[in-house]
């Protein structure tokens, strides 16, 4: 049983890997996947752009767009997001235009950005070493804190903290200012 599943993983593996190198391979220049050197000034129409995909993607590259295309359509030719891409934080209406660096960010990016963006920690989305950063937090208090945002779905108002065990009124006064839901 252990090594069908081997078996099988290291297919998929293989698979992914072979249909990321087919598309990369699409979306060169015929002069790259030929192995030949690449004209520093190439010519360039005005029907197509290229586009660098990177970030949560499935097969980063570089990829050729015919002029008016949208982020979705440059996301699916990189094939898709991964399990972890923060879709909803980018705008896969927009419209690309040639030279274009899309960086799909991770749910873990976004929400560390989101966390500190203000100087403030929010109490719902911070890493444990970002609540270590307040006053009088230290790690127990910290892994206190997630499990309890984890087990009641989240801080509703920062006076929750004080559900916290150890979390009182003169802590809370320290680092009331310091934190946000």
């Amino acid at each position: 049983m252990h090594r069908k599943s081997i078996a099988i993983i290291t297919i998929l593996l293989i698979l992914s890997f072979s249909a990321c190198t087919r598309q990369d391979k699409q979306s060169l220049p015929l002069s790259q996947m030929e192995g030949e050197a690449f004209e520093e000034e190439k010519d360039v129409t005005k029907d197509s752009i290229y586009v660098y995909v990177c970030g949560a993607v499935l097969c980063e590259g570089v990829y050729e767009l015919p002029a008016g295309s949208r982020v979705y359509e440059a996301i699916q030719k990189a094939g898709g997001f991964t399990e972890n891409a923060a879709v909803t934080s980018i705008n896969q209406a927009e419209i690309l235009k040639d030279e274009t660096r899309l960086y799909v960010p991770t749910i873990e990016e976004v929400a560390s950005e989101e966390t500190m963006s203000d100087g403030k920690v929010n109490l719902n989305t911070a890493t444990k070493e970002e609540l270590m950063t307040l006053p009088g937090v230290g790690e127990a208090k910290a892994e206190l804190i997630i499990r309890y945002r984890e087990e009641s779905g989240g801080f509703h108002a920062i006076e929750d903290i004080m559900n916290i065990s150890g979390i009182k009124e003169g802590l809370f006064a320290k680092i009331k200012e310091k934190i946000k839901v």
